[in-house]
This record gives C-alpha cells, structure tokens and sequence, in this order.
C-alpha cells in the first residue's frame, strides 16, 4: 500500500529540530526523520515513543548471568564436585568475574542482534534513501499526508520558515 508523504530537507540540525517541533503542534505526522549523526532530543520534539531497547538489553544481560550462576553451580556442585584446596562447592564468589563476563556478552551481542532484527537490517539489503547526501550532511524529514485536509502548501511554507533547502509531495510504497 502506498502512502502520500511530504519531504524536507534541512541543512543543520538546529533547524530540523524546530521545523520537527513546529510539525508536532501543527497536528501533522512525522513518518521518519533521517540525519547523518545522533541530534540528542531530536525523538522527543518528533514525538516518537521511547526505545525498548534497553529493557531488551537489560533481560539479555540478566538471562546470561542467571544461566551462568546455574552452569557453574550444577557443574561444580552436582554434576562433578571436586574438592579443590578445600572451598565449598557452591562458593557464590568464585563465580562472579565468570559470571559478569557473560553478562555483558551476552547482553552486548543480543542488543546488536535484537537491533538488526527489528529494523530489519540484514546482509545485502539495499539501502533507500529519500534525498541525494541525506547521511553526509543533510537532515530529511517525512511528514504523513493523513487525510485530505492535509495543505503541502502550508506544509511547506511551514518547512522554509525553518530553513528548508528543498520540499516536495511524493507517494512511497
């Protein structure tokens, strides 16, 4: 199904930041905003909700200890238990550095892995972009024509108020 967007490209990140601001209180709906590096608030002024991410990261990373606490205590204390200089079997501090190291791998790795999976990135894929140079040194925001109350007109006018260097309606499958 293919959808009616609105495209602007800016040329400095103040502006898009104000220009996505100004789109929000108008109503209208950002799709996507492209940059070619982190804006820090950027998310926040387009709307977008919050990333899951961490929580992915942080249940990666306490799944990997907790299976470790449990490999190391079953092997040295059930499966084949050695007296070795006379500790305990089950000595909690012995398994600690082991156990932090899988932590953070597993929880390094997954976070990668869980990102290449929901955005869909994988080997191969071709990369579409909106505009010419929008990951060198241009910023594009996409606006959602949602219903035909929708003025590009306006829109764009709206957009070079902020130092739009180029607008333009296109419909996107």
């Amino acid at each position: 199904m293919s959808q009616r967007v609105f495209l602007s490209i800016f040329e400095c990140e103040d502006d898009i930041m104000d220009a996505a601001r100004a789109v929000r209180e108008e109503g209208l709906s950002i799709v996507d905003i492209y940059a070619p590096y982190a804006v820090h608030g950027l998310e926040k002024a387009a709307g977008f909700a919050p990333s899951r991410l961490p929580w992915a990261t942080f249940f990666l990373g306490l799944s990997g200890a907790t299976f470790m606490l449990w490999l190391m205590f079953w092997t040295s204390a059930v499966s084949w238990p050695l007296n070795v200089g006379g500790k305990p079997w089950n000595s909690l501090p012995a398994f600690l550095p082991i156990t932090f190291e899988l932590m953070v791998l597993v929880a390094g790795v997954g976070s990668v892995i869980t990102l290449f999976i929901v955005s869909g990135l994988r080997p191969g894929k071709e990369a579409i972009m909106p505009y010419p140079g929008v990951t060198d040194d241009k910023f594009a925001l996409i606006i959602e024509e949602t219903d035909a109350t929708f003025d590009p007109e306006a829109v764009r006018l709206l957009c070079e108020k902020y130092n739009a260097i180029h607008t333009e309606e296109r419909e996107e499958k």
